[in-house]
């Protein structure tokens, strides 16, 4: 049957499932494995107008695309406090269009992550966001309990401020329980607190019973490079011009890398470098070869990746001229 046997199939039971003719049964994988066959990914619909009633860029027929381009898995950007009422419950609208994305990533042979990405929210108010991560996930969990182990969860992307070391470690403890009373077994992927930094890696305290985790980090190194004119960061916003590429910078890629590596072995975690990439403005041939950099660093130490992203900014498709930003493209998947 060869390597793609078995992903075929869970495919097409999902499909099966989602499409309500059969109920897939969901089996327990190694998370290892499972960051093995999530391998090279992207984000996907994080700031598109569809969440918020208009007409949607990202369509079905990107999926697609994105399995023809080479790519592996999509990290599904999911701002969902804003689709839960006052009592905490979520819109059944908008689970409706995550089922449709869900269903047609899964068809199409790609690993599902989907992100809680209220990071802002959660960051500026902690307290708040306790109940109501908590509430998402207990009710997501009930209703992907019995998607294909190809969907993956992720607890909330980058905590940051606020949700320092202490109380994002006291936070994920609740919210991977709201998770483990439907899905006992399913991967989820968990990340440190600063914006999911690999310095902070240390201070990430993961139950050490639950075996089927993730740790996930972030890599924009350095700043000044990834983020000159990037209007939302007032460090960088001014900043134009920067390169990338020398030998000090190929050696902090590496050295950065090799201490979350030494955490991943101390710890018996797989890792997920779950964003990365430069901003538009800069070069694009110090883009591309930053992006190369990363991937391959972090192919080189077994871990899978996920592009930032596939619209919007740091873009690599794009979708007004429906066609891939080639140099960013042939940098991921060479």
């Amino acid at each position: 049957m060869g390597s793609w046997g078995p992903r075929l199939l869970a495919a097409l039971a999902a499909s099966l499932m989602f499409g309500g003719l059969a109920q897939a049964a969901f089996s327990p994988i190694d998370p290892f494995e499972q960051t093995t066959a999530m391998r090279r990914g992207v984000n996907i619909l994080g700031y598109d107008p569809l969440w918020k009633g208009g007409k949607a860029r990202f369509t079905n027929r990107h999926l697609a695309l994105i399995k023809q381009g080479g790519f592996d898995t999509v990290r599904i950007n999911m701002e969902a406090f804003s689709h839960m009422d006052a009592k905490g419950v979520i819109d059944p609208r908008w689970l409706k269009t995550l089922d449709g994305f869900v269903e047609a990533g899964t068809r199409e042979g790609l690993t599902v992550i989907l992100d809680e990405h209220n990071f802002n929210e959660c960051g500026q108010y902690p307290d708040d966001c306790r109940p109501l991560l908590v509430a998402f996930w207990r009710q997501l969990g009930e209703h992907y309990q019995d998607a294909p182990n190809t969907v993956v969860f992720e607890l909330l992307n980058e905590p940051n401020r606020g949700l320092d070391d202490d109380r994002w470690n006291s936070l994920l403890l609740e919210a991977l329980a709201a998770v483990r009373i439907s899905n006992p077994t399913r991967n989820v992927i968990i990340g440190p607190s600063f914006w999911n930094s690999i310095d902070h890696l240390p201070a990430l305290r993961l139950p050490e019973h639950d075996r089927h985790l993730i740790a996930t980090v972030h890599y924009y190194t350095p700043m000044e490079f990834t983020h000159q004119g990037a209007k939302w960061n007032p460090d960088t916003f001014k900043l134009s011009g920067v390169t990338w590429g020398s030998p000090a910078d190929l050696a902090r890629l590496e050295a950065d890398f090799d201490k979350a590596q030494a955490w991943s072995v101390a710890n018996r975690r797989p890792i997920l470098l779950g964003e990365f990439g430069a901003y538009d403005r800069a070069a694009m041939v110090d883009r591309a070869r930053y992006t190369a950099a990363v991937a391959h660093a972090a192919e080189a130490r077994g871990w899978a990746w996920a592009y930032w992203q596939f619209d919007s900014d740091f873009v690599v498709y794009d979708i007004d001229k429906d066609a891939w930003v080639e140099p960013i493209r042939k940098a991921l998947i060479p």
